[in-house]
């Protein structure tokens, strides 16, 4: 053995033997794999097909919220590429949803599925979202004006979009994607969509201010016309629902949250309420609670001579947010929004009501809920006139 190689084995059995040595050779293993180890933690938990996502890692793809510095730059890139693939799958649903006569497409729970099982972010979103939804060839009949003035009725064809049941998705995912998809990775999507449309302000850490003055009753003096659904008062009733310190749960529109709600709740939206029970027990339990869109739906289904809050009525369908912002006939981009209260601002998952000012009213998230912020700086990247209610 040359004398350098008897060296190094010395060396080696020193650093083994001496518990100082070793104490030292740790540190420096440490201080050169800690940044491998924090990617593959990182990288694991994104891509792990459990409910136990990183509610951080989420929060950037879906919101665009900062990591951070410490994020190593391999995981900036992952992220990255999620908001691009999201930005592609978006512009998909946004053209079939406009061809949609019945029933659209959900673009947060599309997002939620292709984070959940396309994590590695090589799949190709082409076909992706196609897995969601089929497109179906109509005819109908069509008036048209002749040379002499006179109706000619001939049959048009054209096409429309067909959402599938989220089942019927899965099987489609599964032949798109050349596997079966596990119900564990069901269970996460899911998950994730409770997070991000459960509790669409969950993600914002900005300024916010909660009302002072706790109530249950519903107050109307202020409204200008009980008798219409009109601006004007949503922005009253929305104003009404932040002085009174309302709650957000999940799936709750303006009532009062009495037990028997809460329990129903719960067993309706396990993540979505359940994982919340205690936190809801202990703040809003007793009080009126609603979500994010159910402050808008909450206006429009209140009778303004019982003041209750009465489910489906008034013309007022029952929809999520993204539905609200897609069958909306008046809307565009929050860059040119006008200056009108009682408009709606809209971010994917997550919507609230202009009340003027530079002001916002939301129905936020579990741990906030309703709350006043600034519109600038929130992150809607869209307004609307809500339908069925009266902007003149």
């Amino acid at each position: 053995m040359s004398s350098a190689a008897t060296a190094l084995v010395k060396t080696a059995i020193a650093l083994v033997t001496d518990p100082n040595a070793r104490k030292t050779l740790g540190w420096i293993l440490v201080a050169i794999l800690s940044p491998l180890i924090l990617l593959v933690a990182f990288l694991c938990c994104l891509g792990s097909g459990t409910a136990n996502h990183n509610n951080a890692m989420a929060d950037y793809c879906f919101y665009g919220n900062s990591y951070g510095g410490e994020v190593p730059s391999e995981f900036q890139g992952q992220m990255t590429a999620m908001r691009s693939a999201f930005s592609s799958l978006d512009s998909e649903v946004d053209s079939v949803n406009a061809i949609a006569e019945s029933g659209v497409l959900d673009p947060t729970q599309i997002k939620a599925v292709y984070y959940v099982l396309c994590s590695d972010v090589n799949t190709d979103t082409n076909g992706f979202a196609s897995c969601f939804y089929t497109l179906e060839e109509r005819t109908r009949i069509v008036t048209t004006i002749d040379e002499n003035g006179e109706e000619v009725e001939s049959e048009e064809e054209y096409t429309v979009s067909l959402p599938y049941s989220l089942h019927t998705a899965y099987q489609q995912l599964s032949a798109f994607l050349g596997r079966n998809i596990t119900e564990e990775e069901k269970e996460a999507v899911q998950s994730v969509y409770l997070r991000i449309a459960g509790n669409g302000g969950e993600g914002y850490d900005g300024g916010y201010l909660r009302g002072n003055a706790p109530s249950i009753e519903l107050d109307i003096s202020t409204f200008t016309d009980p008798d219409s659904k009109n601006a004007s008062d949503l922005v009253a009733y929305a104003i009404h629902a932040w002085e009174s310190g309302w709650g957000y749960v999940w799936g709750t529109y303006g009532n009062i949250l009495t037990e028997s709600l809460l329990e129903y709740k719960v067993e309706q939206y396990p993540d979505g309420v359940g994982q919340y029970e205690d936190f809801i027990r202990s703040n809003w339990l007793n009080g009126r609670a609603t979500d994010c869109v159910g402050l808008i739906k909450g206006y429009g289904w209140l009778d303004p001579d019982s003041l209750a809050i009465q489910y489906g009525t008034n013309g007022m369908p029952d929809i999520g947010a993204n539905a609200m912002y897609y069958n909306a006939t008046v809307s565009g981009p929050i860059s040119t929004m006008p200056d009108t209260p009682g408009l709606a601002v809209w971010m994917d998952g997550h919507i609230g009501v202009y009340i003027g000012n530079g002001e916002v009213i939301e129905a936020s998230s579990t741990k906030k809920g309703v709350i006043k912020t600034q519109l600038t700086g929130r992150g809607w990247s869209h307004w609307l006139e809500i339908e069925y209610i009266n902007y003149d």
